[in-house]
């Protein structure tokens, strides 16, 4: 059942021969949704140093995308033992860490993660000692919880039986907790494209930021979780994360965001292998191929949001500031996004741009060059990419067969040979794109857009995939 079964053996030998006291066994774990699988897990205990030695015990569940994915931690207190809540550990005993949140293979080690668990509990101690008769309270009240617990997956059965299976729901995964993560979340909520969204936080902290608030306000049929197992069988799966390292270069800063996806999209294209990847990460162009290339998925269902809202603003621009409907109506903005992005029309229009005169074109371009102008002074905040990411999924998940300009992959348009993502119109639908509309054969356009490929292929033959 492990998909890189080799890699997960060859590491765990290397944990047995670090610590001989640890025990393996294959055993039932169940998710927070009621699912359940078999994996592999150790249990054992952790040498710390809090003023005296104390043996800590701790049981790690490995997920079967291992080692691309990380393990799931507990405390495994005894019955004599009680619980610290703090940073690094829930009342469930479910144990959170920067290593865990950063994971990623090859540098990320199961070994390196009981280095840091034990450096952070010599930090603070996760666990204290009961008396006697608190420990007996807290037995008989394991035990009453362990009944509810049992309940409540019996009846999460029967009504997967008797219901509505969620696998047939319209789930989405937002991944990444910033700003721009919870304004698609909101986003998506507000337009009520979803059954269900996961808000999958890969950051430090259980209780920083915007997730709090989301906690604390709990939305309807959203749910924020750390576990990759939570965005299994999702339809869409918006990438916000951007890495926040020190860097020094561009180049650097596209390698960094590269490593970030190392960790992210094997781990969540092994739990939702049929979902629509949207990114939304910077810069939009190469991480959506970066996105293609680590999930192995077809071109059609790796976009990025390219253009999209640029697109939007430019026809509400043409129509409503320039009263220029007719215009509006095909216009698009395509190729890269920033300062080499430029307007087009689709070849809705090119018979009727066949039979304009000169004075027409001219009258046109002057019109799309105002509003390019107007367009440049409209910055991209997050709540109105979140906007424009709930546009998308809303045609994606009720198939609408809408047309929007996003980054697609371009091989084969506008004599460009080479592999890489630029923003052009294409009907989406359920299974991503469905076809890649094709645009006026303007030669500055097609200039423009050679342009940027190539430039974007130069960068993408820099990096450490």
């Amino acid at each position: 059942q492990y998909k890189f079964r080799d890699l997960t053996i060859e590491e765990l030998k290397n944990v047995s021969k670090t610590y001989p006291n640890f025990t393996f066994s294959m055993n039932t774990y169940t998710f927070k949704d009621g699912s359940q699988k078999d994996l592999l897990n150790f249990s054992g205990t952790v040498p710390v140093k809090y003023g005296n030695s104390y043996n800590i015990p701790i049981q790690l569940w490995i997920l079967d995308s291992h080692p691309f994915a990380p393990p799931i931690c507990f405390l495994k207190p005894t019955a004599n033992m009680g619980i610290s809540v703090g940073k690094h550990v829930d009342t469930r005993g479910r144990i959170y860490l920067p290593y865990l949140q950063n994971w990623s293979h090859p540098k990320s080690t199961v070994i390196g993660l009981i280095k840091e668990m034990i450096a952070k509990f010599e930090e603070e101690l996760p666990l204290y000692s009961l008396s006697s008769s608190d420990a007996a309270r807290q037995s008989e009240l394991l035990s009453y919880i362990a009944k509810i617990t049992e309940g409540e997956t019996d009846m999460k059965s029967r009504s997967k039986i008797g219901g509505k299976n969620e696998g047939c729901f319209n789930k989405i995964t937002v991944v990444g907790a910033g700003d721009l993560g919870i304004a698609c979340v909101l986003a998506v909520a507000a337009k009520g494209v979803a059954d269900k969204v996961i808000l999958l936080d890969l950051s430090e902290g259980a209780a920083k930021g915007g997730t709090m608030d989301l906690e604390i306000f709990a939305l309807p049929n959203v749910e924020i979780s750390r576990d990759f197992s939570a965005s299994a069988d999702s339809k869409v799966v918006v990438v916000t994360v951007n890495s926040l390292g020190n860097v020094q270069t561009y180049l650097d800063v596209i390698q960094s965001n590269v490593d970030l996806f190392k960790g992210i999209i094997p781990a969540i294209s092994h739990y939702s292998q049929n979902a629509v990847f949207l990114v939304a990460s910077h810069p939009v162009e190469i991480m959506t191929y970066v996105a293609w290339k680590l999930s192995a998925f077809p071109k059609s269902r790796v976009i990025g949001v390219g253009a999209n809202l640029d697109s939007e603003r430019f026809r509400y621009i043409l129509t409503n500031f320039l009263k220029a409907e007719v215009l509006a109506k095909d216009a698009w903005v395509v190729g890269e996004q920033g300062e080499d992005k430029v307007s087009s029309w689709t070849s809705y229009n090119l018979a009727a741009n066949q039979m304009e005169g000169m004075a027409a074109r001219n009258s046109k371009e002057k019109v799309a060059n105002r509003a390019m102008e107007v367009l440049k002074g409209k910055g991209q905040r997050s709540w109105s990419v979140g906007l424009s990411v709930a546009d998308l999924t809303d045609s994606i998940l009720k198939d609408k067969r809408k047309v929007h300009s996003i980054s697609t992959l371009a091989k084969g348009c506008c004599n460009i040979n080479s592999e890489v993502f630029l923003s052009l119109p294409c009907i989406l639908g359920t299974r991503g794109v469905v076809e890649i509309v094709k645009i006026e054969e303007d030669p500055l356009v097609q200039e423009k857009l050679q342009s940027s490929a190539g430039s974007i292929h130069d960068l993408q033959q820099q990096l450490k995939l």
